[in-house]
């Protein structure tokens, strides 16, 4: 070989190993193991304590599929699986996990029918030895409701009699019980606060702030000491009239503490924030999300506001309408520029207080389908498409908004769509796991990430860097991946700069451990 070509070859052979290092991730993959439960739905993933992880899966059986129980699997730091503990009990509604000093805790929603009373309970139990215990957190009396804890992102039914909402912080520190109670022209509306070691901090009598409105909570954030409680949601307005034009609900900011309460309203002429989320840093606060025009989800831009902890003032605002470069990633050159249903995911801030802030585009769809048997029955389709990535400065202003192009629908679990991200040295980053071998290309300027129709899986990472460049490379091909990733339910371990992700399909499963470099 000439030197000529020996050099030519040496440059090409460097070309190529630089392109397949693009993005500063490597992975592992644990051993496959065989599960007795085809059907099942992962619940909750954290860390043992031991450099270890914990897993809960709620699995199905019967002909007609029904809940039996709770699968509980032991990994250790090598994704071995040391121990799986079947935990057989049925007929409550799970509401989270999480892993406390350790014991391994799961929350429930249950109906007493003897008693006809909602009672929350956690089961509690060590990991060496699974022994559980449960632990009465609070009880009210109710005639039972169909979907007491429903999860609707653009209505709330308050006429059922009963609602609820549980909500944990950011960091799993300690959950929010939110419980609305309507009997006839009565009504209760109770505020719990309990840390994860599952001690009561405080209860607050909202009733009297209910009067006019009725309040659909959906974000909180609590003050270090687990003294104040910053809630955000939906404020609906009772008895006033309304024009067409005109929506029935504002958001508002709600402070609780056990000597009172406070609230902020989000209201300016011509504008509508969407999906704010409230953060803590350190002697401010601040709400982040989205703002619209007009009085439906199309969403114009990204709202910030400014308040004093204490008294909920709002000291300064900002209302960022997007961008050129982001209206060109979602729509290239279509008039049509409405971009509608963002479902706030996840919120990360930098030493600096800059905040990144990732959404999705998310929506229901019915239809009916006819089965072999030649039954018509209604199907319901949830839709996981375009993310939308924010970066804003310390002062709210806006950095960069990027759309990234993606379609995804499913009828089961939810775990195989949408996408999860993660932030290191400025840039952010998304997986998604899709059967397409690569991203389209439309009009030779917008990507799009398709759903595909392969069983298999590859799993793509994109990236934006502290300017909003972005960029994507396919990390794991599906040749690998013979187990589709539950993409959306990663265990994040940023001390570690780790994510880690349940693999499974049928009968087989396994840990992937992803590691940023």
């Amino acid at each position: 070989m000439t030197k000529k070509h020996f050099v030519l070859l040496f440059i090409l052979l460097s070309g190529w190993a630089l392109s397949a290092q693009k993005m500063p991730v490597s992975y592992d993959f644990g051993e496959k193991y065989n599960d007795r439960y085809r059907y099942s739905n992962l619940m909750t993933i954290d860390e043992d304590g031991s450099g270890g992880y914990i897993l809960v899966r709620a699995y199905y059986q019967g002909l007609i599929l029904k809940p039996k129980g709770y699968l509980i699997e032991h990994y250790n730091s090598d994704l071995e699986l040391v121990s799986e503990f079947n935990y057989k009990v049925k007929g409550l509604d799970f509401i989270d996990g999480f892993f406390k000093n350790g014991q391994l805790n799961l929350l429930f929603l249950n109906y007493n029918y003897d008693r006809g009373e909602y009672e929350y309970w956690v089961h509690t139990s060590p990991i060496i030895a699974f022994n559980f215990r449960t632990v009465k957190l609070l009880s009210l009396s109710s005639e039972e409701v169909n979907n007491p804890v429903d999860k609707n992102y653009f209505n709330r039914n308050f006429s059922n009699g009963f609602t609820t909402s549980i909500l944990f912080d950011e960091d799993k520190r300690g959950f929010v019980i939110s419980t609305h109670h309507k009997k006839g022209k009565s009504e209760k509306h109770m505020i719990h606060l309990f840390d994860t070691a599952l001690n009561k901090k405080f209860e607050f009598d909202f009733s009297d702030e209910i009067e006019e409105k009725n309040y659909a909570f959906e974000n909180v954030t609590f003050s270090p000491d687990l003294q104040s409680i910053y809630l955000v949601g939906k404020a609906y307005f009772k008895k006033r009239r309304f024009q067409v034009d005109e929506r029935k609900f504002q958001y508002e900011l709600v402070k609780i503490s056990q000597f009172g309460s406070q609230s902020q309203s989000f209201v300016d002429p011509g504008k509508y924030p969407e999906a704010l989320y409230p953060i803590l840093l350190n002697d401010r606060l601040v709400c982040v999300g989205f703002y619209a025009d007009r009085k439906d989800n199309r969403y114009n831009g990204i709202a910030y506001f400014n308040l004093n902890p204490s008294t909920l003032d709002i000291k300064s605002q900002k209302y960022n309408p997007f961008s050129q470069q982001f209206m060109d990633d979602k729509f290239g050159r279509e008039d049509d520029k409405d971009i509608k249903n963002l479902v706030f995911k996840n919120v990360e801030v930098t030493p600096k207080e800059e905040i990144f802030f990732n959404a999705e585009e998310y929506f229901v769809t019915s239809g009916l389908e006819v089965t072999g048997a030649g039954q018509r029955v209604r199907i319901e389709r949830y839709h996981h498409n375009d993310i939308v990535s924010v970066k804003l400065d310390p002062s709210g202003a806006m950095v960069w908004a990027r759309n990234i192009n993606k379609t995804e629908v499913t009828q089961g679990d939810g775990a195989y769509a949408s996408y999860s991200s993660y932030c290191k040295d400025g840039n952010t980053y998304f997986f998604i796991c899709t059967a397409a071998e690569n991203p389209q290309l439309i009009n030779n300027e917008r990507l799009i990430f398709k759903q595909g129709l392969s069983r298999n899986r590859n799993v793509f990472l994109i990236s934006l860097d502290a300017n909003g460049v972005m960029d994507y490379e396919k990390i794991i091909d599906q040749e690998e991946a013979r187990l589709p990733l539950m993409v959306s339910k990663p265990l994040k371990d940023e001390k570690d700069n780790e994510m880690l992700f349940y693999a499974k399909r049928g009968n087989k499963k396994q840990l992937v451990k992803v590691d940023f470099n």
